[in-house]
């Protein structure tokens, strides 16, 4: 796709993740997609494209909007439970998932409806007097926006703020490390379980989301949740949850907390039916047999579904009415109060009480550039 961008657009920057092909075409290198790329075209995400014989970001500084939101919606249960996050996200996406939950924005090919603007720093500032914990970077992949979505983790740590990714892990092996390398927690969307369910439904591939996660379990020290969205008749077979989950417990260990969240029809799937709740209390279920210790259901009122119990004991840790706390029975450093076992997850003290608040939050013309 030919599209005008400009290195005197002050939002533009040069990155550094592409190679030159013999033809004359640069490769865009970020994720598997490996976009090829003449002057003036943009990759499939939109926001990389090539510019005076490089490939740049065309969105750096530039939101699609910023809000409050409990830490819980990411999901991330066991990451600083009942605080709240500064969410944003840019345009654009790396993968076409035919069920998109967020079209408006990751499908968005109107960078100019990116009408807030904000340097890292401000961002940063931002969430400090805000009383947000953390920054996440979401709504969109940060995969395609890394080199923002870095600079904003930096400029957050600086002023103890602590950074999350929700993504879908569909990003290439260096941008990885130096992705992820700079966040504090990640949610990866995890799909489906099968090749098939990537190449036709979400346009990509499976391994390189389970390399991701792999990697940010065995080689990084980021908080990592995964979440599945089940949707009716394409990945919600028993088989399929019980390759999924016997994987997980396997290959990331008891451990990881692991999501099944109800889709509801969207953008390209409109003649799927929402999913119903039997199936996520089933795939829980399946879950939970194969030896993973916590298992949540979303989008569906489920209070057990929500509740965290101690994989010692089995008491009660945390009760949850979707994104409510309404008991917490966790000392300060995440062990059970009923027999002093340890809780997987990063906990720091008593929990928030921000509960199911959204506040939209307008961070306009706080950039410098």
């Amino acid at each position: 796709m030919a599209a005008d961008i400009s290195l005197t657009d002050p939002y533009t920057i040069p990155t550094r993740w592409w190679h030159r092909l013999d033809d004359g075409r640069i490769q865009c290198d970020v994720c598997p997609r490996a976009c090829k790329l003449r002057e003036g075209q943009r990759g499939v995400c939109f926001v990389r494209g090539r510019v005076a014989d490089q490939v740049v970001l065309t969105t750096w500084g530039r939101s699609s909007g910023y809000c409050l939101d409990p830490i819980e919606k990411k999901p991330l249960n066991h990451f600083l439970p009942g605080t709240s996050v500064l969410s944003f996200g840019t345009a654009g996406c790396n993968l076409a998932c035919r069920f998109c939950q967020n079209w408006d924005i990751s499908k968005s090919k109107e960078v100019a409806r990116l009408s807030d603007r904000a340097d890292p720093e401000a961002i940063a500032q931002a969430a400090l007097e805000l009383g947000a914990r953390s920054v996440a970077f979401t709504y969109n992949d940060p995969v395609i926006f890394l080199e923002y979505a870095v600079d904003v983790a930096e400029a957050c740590h600086a002023v103890g703020v602590q950074a999350v990714a929700v993504s879908a892990g569909y990003v290439c092996d260096g941008p990885r490390r130096e992705l992820f390398g700079h966040m504090d927690a990640a949610n990866i969307d995890l799909k489906a379980f099968t090749q098939e369910f990537y190449r036709h439904v979400a346009m990509g591939d499976l391994q390189p989301v389970l390399d991701t996660l792999e990697y940010l379990h065995h080689e990084t020290d980021v908080w990592l949740e995964i979440t599945t969205l089940l949707i009716p008749g394409h990945n919600d077979t028993d088989a399929e949850l019980d390759r999924m989950t016997r994987w997980i417990a396997e290959r990331l260990g008891p451990d990881v907390p692991l999501h099944f969240s109800a889709f509801h029809p969207d953008f390209k799937m409109l003649d799927v039916p929402p999913t119903p709740p039997e199936t996520l209390r089933r795939a829980r279920s399946i879950a939970l047999g194969n030896g993973l210790r916590y298992v949540y259901t979303g989008n569906v009122h489920d209070p057990e579904g929500g509740t965290t119990r101690c994989p010692s004991c089995g008491a009660l840790c945390v009760e949850r009415d979707w994104y409510v706390i309404n008991e917490y029975h966790l000392t300060g450093d995440g062990r059970c109060q009923a027999c002093g076992a340890t809780v997987a997850g990063r906990f720091d003290g008593p929990p928030g009480e921000w509960g199911a608040k959204r506040v939209p939050v307008r961070l306009a013309d706080r950039s410098g550039r």
